[in-house]
């Protein structure tokens, strides 16, 4: 698959003193890596040397695993001086594809980098690039898509890929969701894919105040802060078509229609840590309260019909989403994998008669063998629990609760071995509620009704054979360690599902301990070749 050229776009600055140390940075915080990562159960610091997600899509290469492909090429940076002017000055199909750019919206709103230009000089020199502009959320969205065209032209590459990090998610998504519309245009002729790192996609909320702290904001825009309210979200969200004078009831931010982009092919980074979120002395972290990554609560941060996954880690900073190995490697995947795969539970029913005082959750965590880190974990711990619910009549045998989504390459394996292991590791627990208060009466700490590891080994396809190849084993019916298992060619799983494209497995939660799910309950695994942009089944 030929690679794409990469767009980042940032997040929020603030006032004029905020932007000014975003426009000193040459890649706009793109280029920032850490060494700092909490590990074990304790979360204690650990040192572990991140370069930043710049330099790793510069030194691996396609296929890679570990050390970088430079035989496969990574991608390029082409700054020169200005990539404004590179690009301008480059002719049409002579700049390689595999390029990083980022969207510099911010120089143009910069005193350092611009001039308050008085009416007599306007006339004179026509007001030029170096005219000073208020910061505006739709002239950043339509700036961007005349850096998109140009790279398109530059390349000759079809789409780019966009990334962005907190606010610039949603530059990007007026750009989807309204600039390209009202010029009688669609997302797809122009963005492959799409990842946000801590978008607040739902606006920007807080755990304090009653609404008093939003509607202050939004009525005064404080620091520009108005962007992250119902009523500016509607507006920059909305085509002209349909716009009315006032977001109408129901209207949620956090959803992207289907007529304007599809949801198969946006990711959302969730992050779950707001302690390490240190601006303002850790006061923001204070006031969005502890489901957040401590600017974005976790409701907000990511779109129900959009591929999303959860990781520890603060909206920035030391400990930050970007600048992160979870937030690299998930990255990676979604862009350059060419598999889906999930992991739904299905036919389980809860023990007993539906019971409103008793609830019940599944925790998960996500890790793929040869990795330091979770690439998705939603636990009780971090406020982002899976919650299962008591059947409703209306729901069919195989209702399925989603566990978990990640990516695969085809072209991506372990040395020495054509098989990528994943660990799903699964956990049900319940707690009883009475007037609204938990009682601990029957319950014991640090327990489970169920927890348990589902390994799995994928071996792609190959030209030979279209389809992967797939084992699972419960790691309680494993008794070597996981490091020395391998499954035998014999329990290779069989594919139940005749459409092309599409391989699906169950695997049955392990006796005796799954049991009181009920006998059929069962893990259902997925893997689907992803379409195309232009697959002429999206609706444009």
């Amino acid at each position: 698959m030929e690679k794409l050229p990469l767009v980042y776009v940032r997040g929020f600055a603030g006032g004029e003193h905020g932007i000014e140390q975003a426009v000193q940075d040459p890649f706009y915080g793109f280029n920032e890596g850490s060494v700092h990562v909490r590990v074990g159960l304790s979360g204690r610091p650990s040192f572990y040397q991140f370069e930043s997600p710049l330099l790793r899509l510069m030194i691996e290469g396609e296929g890679d695993y570990g050390q970088g492909d430079t035989s496969r090429g990574g991608y390029k940076v082409l700054v020169r001086g200005s990539q404004e002017l590179y690009l301008r000055d480059a002719a049409p199909g002579s700049v390689p594809p595999a390029s990083i750019w980022v969207h510099r919206f911010y120089d143009v709103s910069a005193p350092s980098l611009t001039t308050q230009t008085h009416r007599e000089e306007e006339e004179e020199d026509g007001g030029g690039p170096g005219q000073r502009q208020q910061f505006d959320l739709e002239s950043a969205a339509r700036s961007l898509f005349t850096l998109i065209e140009q790279i398109k032209d530059r390349t000759g590459a079809p789409r780019v890929h966009l990334v962005a990090h907190s606010m610039g998610g949603l530059i990007c998504r007026c750009l989807i969701q309204k600039v390209l519309p009202d010029r009688g245009d669609h997302g797809l002729n122009h963005i492959d894919r799409f990842f946000t790192y801590g978008t607040p996609h739902g606006g920007i909320h807080f755990n304090v105040g009653f609404g008093l702290l939003e509607r202050m904001r939004d009525t005064f825009n404080v620091q520009g802060g108005d962007i992250f309210g119902p009523r500016q979200m509607y507006d920059y969200l909305t085509p002209e078509r349909t716009r009315l004078d006032a977001p109408p009831h129901g209207w949620v931010a956090n959803s992207i229609p289907a007529e304007a982009f599809p949801g198969e092919r946006v990711f959302c980074l969730v992050g779950t840590n707001p302690s390490d979120y240190d601006v303002a002395g850790g006061l923001s972290a204070k006031a969005v309260g502890p489901k957040s990554d401590g600017l974005v609560q976790i409701e907000s941060a990511y779109i129900p019909e959009a591929n999303f996954a959860f990781v520890h880690r603060s909206h920035s900073g030391r400990y930050g989403l970007v600048n992160s190995e979870e937030g690299y490697q998930n990255l990676k995947r979604f862009l350059f994998g060419d598999l889906q795969i999930t992991a739904d539970l299905v036919d389980y029913r809860l023990p007993g008669e539906p019971d409103a005082e008793v609830t019940w959750q599944a925790e998960t965590r996500l890790s793929v063998r040869g990795l330091p880190i979770v690439m998705h974990e939603q636990l009780a711990a971090h406020y982002c629990p899976i919650q299962l619910g008591w059947p409703r009549t209306s729901d069919t045998a195989d209702r399925p609760t989603p566990l978990v989504t990640t990516f695969l390459s085809s072209r991506e394996s372990r040395p020495g071995t054509a098989k990528m292991r994943y660990m799903l590791q699964l956990k049900v627990l319940s707690l009883r509620e009475r007037g609204g208060i938990f009682s601990f009466g029957d319950h014991i700490e640090q327990s489970a009704d169920f927890d348990d590891m589902l390994i799995v080994d994928v071996e792609p396809p190959t030209d030979g054979r279209p389809v992967p190849r797939a084992w699972a084993t419960w790691a309680s019916n494993i008794s070597s360690p996981l490091r020395d298992y391998e499954p035998p060619d014999s329990a290779v799983l069989t594919d139940q599902d005749d459409v092309e494209g599409s391989w699906v497995a169950h695997v049955p939660l392990p006796s005796p301990s799954g049991l009181f799910l009920g006998e059929e309950a069962r893990i259902r695994l997925t893997v689907r070749n992803r379409r195309p942009a232009d697959d002429p089944s999206y609706s444009r």
